[in-house]
């Protein structure tokens, strides 16, 4: 039996708990967007070639990112368990794949034109393939919440959360490697790598 009245106790549960989800996955995108940093000159235009090459495939995928972050960020006051799991979990599946897609483009970039670009290359790219299986076992946790006990729910969505949370904070070494120097200032030119415009309250947690 799922009936539901809203009041203080689900303020308790699972809505602050997603808000929490929504801080994390926020930090979370944070690792694709910091594409968007400061530019430099055009000296090295092999360099700039292949930012291009890559930017171009990246901003499709920002923006599903970004509407994934969209989602939950849509969902953070609702209080049907079973519409919960089943937004966050489609949210969790396209991140996944646009994480996925990001470690195609940059694989089949090559090796950017720099010193040590292979290993940067290839760090990335194994960086980006497991955030993308991260992001699926996250879907796999939301999608074993059980909906039909509302405090179960919230206490196994707060584990997911956390797990979200510490996703963020950890695993961009690579991905940062990959935006220094002469590789960054090209990628922070390219209008594909720069975060896409957004309308409405997108960025409404800090």
């Amino acid at each position: 039996m799922d009936v539901y009245v809203p009041g203080p106790r689900a303020m308790e549960g699972t809505n602050p708990v997603n808000k929490k989800l929504v801080a994390a996955l926020s930090g979370g995108a944070a690792l694709v967007l910091a594409l968007t940093g400061c530019g430099g000159g055009d000296e090295d235009k092999k360099v700039d070639d292949w930012a291009k090459s890559v930017c171009d495939e990246v901003q499709p995928q920002l923006k599903k990112i970004q509407g994934a972050n969209t989602a939950i960020q849509g969902a953070a006051d609702e209080q049907d368990s079973k519409k919960l799991q089943q937004t966050d979990s489609k949210a969790f599946q396209e991140i996944s794949e646009s994480y996925g897609a990001l470690a195609k483009a940059v694989n089949k970039a090559g090796p950017p034109p720099v010193d040590n670009g292979d290993k940067t290359q290839q760090q990335a790219v194994k960086e980006l393939n497991a955030t993308s299986g991260a992001y699926t076992k996250l879907k796999t946790s939301v999608d074993k919440l059980d909906t039909s006990d509302k405090s179960k729910f919230a206490q196994g969505l707060k584990g997911v959360a956390d797990e979200l949370d510490k996703l963020s904070k950890s695993g961009d070494q690579a991905l940062r490697k990959l935006q220094e120097g002469k590789v960054g200032s090209a990628m922070a030119k390219q209008s594909g790598c720069q975060k896409p415009k957004t309308t409405g309250g997108a960025t409404a947690q800090s």
